[in-house]
């Protein structure tokens, strides 16, 4: 464990630029520290750590998750939440307790978007009696990443959404004045819109939503009209 973690940032130093990472700090309102290293080239560096034969074992994933999630490159957490994601078949039910701590600490929206519609999409998908309770958890917890991830986990259900449950998701978060809860809210409407665009539309005009989700929600619709 130690030699992979060694060695994966070994490769991410080598690959440094700190020219390319001062753009990309101040892109992420220099909330985070940065190698410098293009998404293209961080894939690449990152394909032989993610390869089947070459994983950790399950039973280390939550040190190793830690560990990288407390570095202070970027590049780590996004390593961090594709290595997770690797083990979507082998999720456990208390593995929900890992990706509350991925959502909660370094939060913001380029990995809290991933761990919700890719992490706990797929998790929710594998322990449905799990959802109700922990929507409501998210729901109501002061947390506005948590609740982005209520909002954003059935984002590629397509037909499987649940529909009286994005409701009232949406509807508990009605009034918020949060940009980045907003924007999930018309996100996520605006996806299921390719799969149900009579549903959305009926949604948007029957919901007080705030202006930027209700215009998000709608743009494809409306081109397509």
């Amino acid at each position: 464990m130690n030699s992979y973690i060694k060695t994966l940032e070994n490769e991410f130093q080598r690959n440094a630029d700190t020219e390319i990472a001062v753009g990309q700090k101040a892109y992420m309102k220099n909330h985070f520290e940065f190698f410098g290293i293009k998404s293209p080239v961080r894939k690449e560096i990152s394909k032989p750590f993610l390869q089947k034969a070459y994983l950790p074992k399950k039973s280390e994933i939550e040190t190793i998750v830690k560990i990288l999630w407390n570095k202070p490159q970027r590049e780590f957490q996004y390593f961090t939440q594709e290595l997770v994601f690797k083990y979507c078949k082998q999720f456990e039910k208390k593995d929900i307790a890992l990706f509350e701590f991925m959502i909660t600490h370094k939060s913001w929206w380029d990995t809290v978007d991933y761990i919700a519609a890719k992490i706990t999409g797929e998790y929710f998908k594998k322990f449905p009696e799990q959802i109700n309770k922990y929507v409501e958890k998210w729901l109501t917890s002061a947390n506005i990443w948590l609740q982005r991830t209520a909002v954003l986990f059935q984002l590629k259900y397509k037909h499987t959404t649940d529909t009286e449950l994005l409701s009232y998701i949406i509807n508990s978060l009605t009034g918020s004045k949060d940009f980045f809860i907003n924007k999930a809210i018309g996100w996520v409407l605006r996806e299921y819109g390719k799969t149900d665009p009579d549903w959305v539309t009926e949604f948007v005009n029957k919901t007080e939503l705030a202006t930027l989700s209700r215009k998000e929600a709608l743009r494809i619709i409306n081109k397509e009209n």
